[in-house]
């Protein structure tokens, strides 16, 4: 059991921090720098013939087991290390961030009239123990015009995101139906977060 409720977020992204405030989580985010001598960043390249869903959560547990390791390097006190990893996916294949403008443009009218899936893992893990759950979720977007997807492009919210857009931002208007979890299409599957928690003691309510 957690004494003092705090856990350490192994995470820069503000969705995240936001969707753990939503729920009440005490957290501070560990800013994990690049080392020479301890290995703390995660290469999330995709391995050849890796499926997404083994990929996330690989990625997913790369992230948490990195935390974990930063804490001790940084001598911090000992307290759960959450991390998380989201994918989404067309037709099996991985649609990661966008390189520019162009491309955003190019992977919107992929994914334009038509469903995909967003991968959502999330990973706590304190001392031996770590634990890891999968949010699947189905999204379908409208048909979306060139006029549309341009004047969403030039609000430059698509730009770093998995699959060029944001749920939580003007793309609310693109999307049809959601078949699974909101907060795992934005970053972070509330259920399956608290469920983690509650297992390694943080009381959630």
């Amino acid at each position: 059991m957690i004494s003092h409720p705090r856990i350490y977020l192994s995470s820069q992204s503000p969705r995240r921090r936001e969707l753990l405030k939503q729920i009440g989580v005490n957290f501070e985010t560990l800013l994990l720098r690049s080392n020479t001598s301890r290995k703390m960043d995660v290469d999330e390249t995709p391995h050849t013939d890796e499926s997404p869903e083994v990929y996330v959560r690989r990625v997913c547990q790369e992230k948490v087991n990195a935390g974990w390791r930063f804490l001790q390097f940084r001598n911090l006190p000992p307290l759960p290390v959450l991390a998380a990893d989201t994918s989404v996916i067309l037709d099996g294949k991985i649609i990661g961030k966008p390189q520019g403008r162009e491309q955003a443009s190019a992977t919107l009218r992929v994914l334009s009239g038509r469903q995909h899936q967003v991968l959502s893992a999330v990973a706590v893990t304190f001392e031996e123990r770590t634990e890891i759950r999968l949010s699947i979720s189905t999204v379908t977007i409208a048909t979306l015009s060139e006029e549309r997807i341009r004047r969403y492009i030039l609000t430059s919210e698509p730009l770093d995101k998995a699959g060029a857009y944001a749920i939580q931002g003007y793309a609310a208007a693109f999307i049809q139906h959601i078949d699974g979890s909101y907060s795992g299409v934005m970053g972070l599957p509330l259920f399956e977060t608290a469920e983690l928690l509650q297992i390694f003691g943080y009381p959630i309510l």
